[in-house]
C-alpha cells in the first residue's frame, strides 16, 4: 500500500509540474493537454450472463498507458503532449452490464477529467458493442456526458472495434472516428495509435475539428463470422478502406462498421463514416464505400465449413488431419456468451468413441464451474474428481455436465480464469476454469500440460478461430451450436432493431444509401 501510495504521489507531481508547464507565459512553448479514457465490451442481449464491474480491469492513471505499446514513456508520441488518463476498462465479451457497474465506471471517469481539466483533446478508446441493463446506446450516453464535462471546444478522437455500433449521438458528439479494418483484428493497435495520432495533428496542426462527418446507416446485421476481412467479399470489400482515408487529401479517416448481431437495440447495424475537410470527398467516399458494402451483401458466407454438431464430430473421428479444430460457436465467450454453456460438451462425453481412455484424443476448452475447480484443488494433480460442471449462468439447453475423471494439472494466476484445471474424462481432455476464459493461443494450452498440436480433436468456445488457432489447425469447421452468440440469426427473437434488415428481410428493397452530414460537436449547442 506504501508504495501504491508512493506511486500516486510522484504521479500528481508529475502532473503538477505538467499544469505548470503548460499555463506559462505567453509566447512560452506548451504541450497539448490530452485526456485518455473509454470502456470496451461487447456484451449480447440475449444471453442470461451479466457483466459486473471487477469484469473491466480498469486501469486508473498511470496504469493506463500499459494498454498501449505505442504510448510507453520513451516513445514518441509520449513526448508530444501532456497525457492525462483517465480510465480506461476493459472487459470480455459477456452478458449485459449491470447499471450500477456503468454508472459508477462513468461516474469515475467524469470525475477524473473534471480534476484535471481543461484539455485540448481526448483520445475516446471504446469497442462500441456495449450494452447496459435499461440503458440503449451506452457509448452514446458516455460521450455525451463526457461533453458536458470538458465542452465542445475539446477535440475527441474515438477509436473503435469494427464490431461496434456507431449511433448518430456517437458520431455527433465525437470529432474523430477510426475502427479495425481487419478481423481478425490484427490491426487493433494500429487502430488506436492511428486515432492518437489524428488528434495530434489536427492539434498541433490548428486545424481542429475536421469540417465533415458522413454517416450512413446500412440496414445489414451479420455475424463476424460471415464479414472476416480473410475471405472475400469482406477482404476486398475492406481493401477499399485504406486508400480512401489514406491517399487522399480532404480525408482524415474512413471506416466500414459491421455492427454486433447479438444485441436487440435500434443502432445494432451496419455503418459508414468518412470524416475529412473536403465535403465532396467525404460524402463521395462514404456513399461509395456503403454502395459497395451493399452490393456484395448476398456474397457473405461463413469463414469455414459450419454443420451440426453431430455431423461435425462425425467428420472429425474420420478425418486424417490432426489436429481437428472444432468450433463451438453458440457459446462463444470472446462474443458475448455466457461460456458455461454445456449442450456441445454433454454431446461429445456421450458419444462411445470417447469413453475409453485409449480413444481419439480430444481437448475441449472449456467449462467455467468454481465448484468443480475448487474439488479439483481438494484432490490435487492425479486425483479423481466427480461433480457436475458448467450450466449455473445459461441452463437453457442443457443442464450441468457430469465429470467423472483425473485431474491431469491445475493452473493457478491466469487473469480471466484465476484458477485453471483438466480433468480427463475417457480420452476427453476437459479444461475447467474458475472463471470463464476464452483460449485462443497455442500458449493457452500448453502452459496447462496440453499439446493441441498432438491431439486429434481440439474443440473450442469460438467463432472464427484467431490468427494462433488457425495457425495450429490441419482442418476445421464451425458447428452451428446454441448459446447467446447463436449463429442462426434467424433463431433469435430481435424486436427492437430497426426493420427492414438484412438477411432477416431477404426480400427488402434497395435502402437510401446517401450521405448523412453529421453536425459537427457541439453545433448549435
Amino acid at each position: 500500500m506504501k508504495q501504491i501510495l508512493l506511486g500516486l504521489t510522484a504521479w500528481f507531481s508529475i502532473l503538477g509540474s505538467g499544469l505548470a508547464q503548460s499555463t506559462n507565459k505567453a509566447g512560452a512553448t506548451s504541450l497539448p493537454r490530452i485526456a485518455i479514457a473509454g470502456l470496451g465490451i461487447e456484451s449480447s442481449t440475449f444471453s442470461p450472463a451479466v457483466t459486473h464491474e471487477e469484469a473491466f480491469h480498469a486501469r486508473y492513471g498511470p496504469e493506463v498507458f500499459n494498454a498501449y505499446p505505442f504510448m510507453m514513456a520513451i516513445s514518441p508520441l509520449r513526448k508530444q503532449a501532456l497525457w492525462l488518463p483517465a480510465i480506461v476498462g476493459k472487459s470480455l465479451p459477456g452478458g449485459a452490464v449491470t447499471r450500477e457497474a456503468y454508472e459508477s465506471l462513468v461516474n469515475k471517469t467524469l470525475d477524473s477529467l473534471k480534476k484535471y481539466g481543461p484539455y485540448d483533446g481526448l483520445y475516446f478508446d471504446i469497442h462500441g458493442a456495449m450494452s447496459v441493463k435499461g440503458l440503449d446506446d451506452p457509448e452514446g450516453d458516455f460521450i455525451t456526458r463526457i461533453r458536458k464535462v470538458i465542452g465542445y471546444k475539446t477535440l475527441i478522437s474515438t477509436s473503435m472495434d469494427l464490431h461496434g455500433n456507431v449511433s448518430w449521438r456517437l458520431a455527433q458528439n465525437t470529432d474523430l472516428m477510426t475502427c479495425y479494418r481487419l478481423a481478425p483484428h490484427e490491426d487493433a493497435m494500429q487502430t488506436k495509435e492511428r486515432a492518437v495520432v489524428n488528434l495530434l495533428e489536427r492539434i498541433k496542426s490548428g486545424k481542429g475539428k475536421p469540417a465533415y462527418k458522413a454517416w450512413i446507416p446500412i440496414p445489414i446485421l451479420l455475424p463476424g463470422e460471415k464479414t472476416s476481412t480473410r475471405i472475400e467479399p469482406g477482404k476486398s470489400l475492406y481493401q477499399q478502406v485504406a486508400p480512401m482515408a489514406d491517399q487522399q487529401t480532404g480525408i482524415v479517416d474512413a471506416g466500414i462498421w459491421i455492427g454486433y448481431a447479438w444485441a436487440d437495440e435500434p443502432r445494432n447495424h451496419a455503418v459508414v463514416m468518412v470524416v475529412g475537410d473536403d465535403k465532396a470527398k467525404v460524402t463521395q467516399s462514404a456513399e461509395k464505400l456503403a454502395q459497395a458494402f451493399w452490393q456484395v451483401r448476398n456474397q457473405f458466407d461463413f469463414v469455414a465449413p459450419t454443420g451440426k454438431l453431430e455431423d461435425v464430430l462425425a467428420k472429425a473421428l474420420v478425418s486424417q488431419k490432426h489436429p481437428f479444430f472444432i468450433s463451438d460457436t453458440g457459446d462463444n465467450p470472446t462474443a458475448g456468451g455466457a461460456g458455461d454453456v454445456t449442450w456441445t460438451l454433454t454431446q461429445i462425453l456421450a458419444r462411445p468413441e470417447f469413453q475409453q481412455a485409449e480413444g481419439p484424443s480430444l481437448i475441449y476448452a472449456s467449462i467455467p464451474d468454481p465448484e468443480l475447480v475448487k474439488k479439483a484443488l481438494s484432490a490435487g494433480v492425479g486425483g479423481r474428481v466427480e461433480g457436475p460442471a458448467g450450466a449455473r449462468v445459461d441452463n437453457r439447453f442443457a443442464p450441468p455436465v457430469m465429470l467423472k475423471g483425473t485431474v491431469e494439472s491445475i493452473v493457478k494466476g491466469d487473469k480471466d480464469a484465476e484458477v485453471e484445471v483438466v480433468v480427463k474424462v475417457g480420452s476427453v481432455h476437459v479444461i475447467v476454469t474458475q472463471k470463464r476464459k476464452p483460449y485462443h493461443k497455442e500458449i493457452d494450452f500448453t502452459r496447462l500440460g496440453l499439446a493441441p498440436r498432438k491431439a486429434d480433436i481440439v474443440v473450442v468456445k469460438i467463432g472464427y478461430l484467431e490468427p494462433e488457432l488457425y495457425a495450429m489447425q490441419a482442418d476445421w469447421i464451425m458447428a452451428l451450436t446454441p448459446g447467446g452468440v447463436d449463429q442462426d440469426l434467424f433463431r433469435l427473437p430481435y424486436k427492437r432493431i430497426k426493420r427492414p434488415m438484412f438477411p432477416l428481410d431477404a426480400g427488402m428493397k434497395t435502402p437510401d444509401l446517401g450521405a448523412k452530414l453529421v453536425p459537427l460537436s457541439g453545433e448549435g449547442k
